[in-house]
């Protein structure tokens, strides 16, 4: 499978930025399947994801966007 190297456009960051969340919690449950090849890639091309030890996980900077996103979803 070959990845894209190119960054998502702008439309496209904040699609991802709403739904990490939903994403997280995929991965909490061990339901990486269920989140697209795509988003996967995507993730991982904005540093918000990264490989670790097969596993994948939330980096600091995917993180401080999901912090950021509930800080706005409250006001």
């Amino acid at each position: 499978m070959s990845m894209s190297m190119d960054p998502p456009d702008a439309d496209r960051r904040a699609d991802l930025r709403d739904r990490l969340p939903g994403t997280v919690e995929l991965l909490k449950q061990r339901h990486a399947d269920q989140i697209a090849a795509a988003d996967l890639n995507d993730y991982l091309n904005l540093d918000w994801l990264e490989w670790y030890g097969g596993s994948l996980r939330l980096t600091t900077t995917g993180s401080n966007v999901c912090r950021q996103g509930q800080m706005s979803a409250r006001r």
